[in-house]
Formats: structure tokens, C-alpha cells, sequence
């Protein structure tokens, strides 16, 4: 089973767009709220490179925020990467 973890904030348009895209494939995933626990979004930073929600990681792969996880579906690359075992 892949391990989906998107850093978001409840604020979020792209955030909640995001998690549509998500809840669509029927995939699980973790989402880890910014809003309550600043931590979290340092660890999001730490990890991305990036200061913005969201952040979308597929097991190890830094996927980026929605417009990337959007994109990386549009040419047929998010699938492979959900339907791994």
C-alpha cells in the first residue's frame, strides 16, 4: 500500500482541491494539519524546500502542491504511483 501524507491547512483552497483530487483516485491518505501544530509546518518546509500548503508526499517522492499533483495526473503519472504495491 502507498503512503500518501499531504501537509494542509483547513484555510486552503488548493488544499481542499487536493484532497478532492485524492478522495477521486479512492486512495488513503494522512493529512497533517499545519493550523494546529506550527511544528508541522517547519517539518513541511524542512522536508519540501517549500512555505506553502499544500504538500503532497507519495512514499518517499515529494510530489509538490496541488498545481504539480494536478499536472502529474493530467499526463497520466499519478496512477502509476498509486497503484503501486
Amino acid at each position: 500500500m502507498v503512503n500518501i501524507v499531504m501537509y494542509a491547512s483547513a484555510y486552503c483552497a488548493y488544499c481542499r482541491a487536493a484532497r478532492a483530487l485524492l478522495d477521486d483516485k479512492g486512495v488513503q491518505y494522512t493529512i497533517m494539519d499545519v493550523d494546529s501544530d506550527y511544528s508541522l509546518w517547519e517539518e513541511m518546509a524542512e522536508r519540501s524546500h517549500r512555505d506553502t500548503v499544500p504538500q503532497i508526499f507519495i512514499d518517499a517522492l515529494h510530489v509538490g502542491g496541488f498545481d504539480d499533483l494536478s499536472a502529474l495526473d493530467a499526463r497520466g503519472g499519478l496512477d502509476p504511483l498509486l497503484n503501486k504495491r
